[in-house]
């Protein structure tokens, strides 16, 4: 297979930071939501929303999304991985702060780096990956040093299960890079979700019997995590990943969980690290590295 692996330009580098700056504040999305929807429902709630966001854009394209019977297998895996990897997030973040959530999911682009070594042709671990990933972080995990040093391990359920979820966010990603050499992102990200919705709206059925609630807390949180990032987000990274290495790529998401942060002390009053700038700094540092030429 020939993938493609292109320099990462000041345009697509802008649009890939404003991905990562959006995706912060989905954690926090998320932990407003499951105050009135359970995670499973608010899963198919979610893709549902940014379903009807990429359905508008393919058609505005006038792309075809009839799927031809080899393009099958590889939607099917997709869709596994996508399945587990949400219900995982919105699971943890119910049993973990909105920033923890944030500081954990974004830790999905070591393990892009890791896959994209191995199954993406031309996207190798350099030197200079290495040391920016370690700095970048290094910063992400000193935001919540003080945490870990007090041994407060009562999110940690939450936590690992946040954790899981980004180790196959860091599969997904991959993934949707070598399905999207072959097929439209439009195409791919329909039949990412289509399947799925039944399967979560069928297993909150089945097991969720918290009730429904409403609210404008709640309503902003399902209307951000489904227009915002299940649709806009979806489709400008998964554009992103079919031109762009994505180990470069995901170097990004370390900017997400200082987002979450901020939002998540700000909206939700979660403790904020006196050791923000120096994350700031070092997240800085390890993007500028690893997108040199090596």
């Amino acid at each position: 297979m020939t993938v493609r692996n292109d320099h990462l330009n000041i345009k697509a580098a802008t649009a890939n930071f404003l991905t990562a700056i959006l995706w912060g504040g989905n954690s926090v999305s998320i932990k407003l939501a499951l105050a009135g929807i359970p995670p499973l429902c608010l899963a198919g709630v979610r893709f549902l929303l940014g379903g009807l966001v990429v359905f508008i854009w393919a058609k505005t394209l006038g792309l075809s999304l009839n799927l031809h019977p080899n393009e099958r297998k590889g939607i099917a895996g997709i869709v596994l991985i996508f399945l587990s990897q949400i219900y995982l997030l919105n699971a943890g973040t119910s049993h973990t702060l909105a920033s923890r959530s944030t500081i954990f999911i974004s830790a999905y682009p070591f393990f892009t780096t890791l896959f994209a070594h191995f199954f993406v042709p031309g996207d190798r671990i350099s030197s200079n990956k290495v040391i920016g990933m370690i700095l970048a972080f290094t910063g992400v995990i000193s935001v919540f040093s003080e945490s870990f040093v007090l041994g407060d391990f009562q999110y940690l359920l939450g936590d690992v299960l946040v954790m899981s979820s980004a180790m196959l966010l860091g599969a997904r990603q991959i993934y949707l890079k070598r399905l999207t050499q072959n097929m439209h992102p439009g195409k791919v990200l329909i039949w990412q979700a289509a399947p799925s919705l039944p399967i979560f709206f069928a297993l909150s059925a089945l097991f969720e019997n918290q009730p429904l609630q409403l609210d404008i807390r709640i309503l902003a949180g399902v209307l951000y995590q489904g227009l915002v990032v299940a649709g806009f987000c979806f489709i400008l990274l998964t554009s992103l990943l079919q031109r762009y290495s994505a180990s470069k790529l995901a170097v990004f998401g370390f900017i997400t969980p200082l987002v979450g942060v901020f939002i998540s002390h700000h909206l939700l009053g979660d403790p904020i690290s006196p050791g923000i700038l120096l994350s700031l700094f070092l997240v800085g540092a390890g993007i500028t590295i690893v997108n040199r030429d090596s």
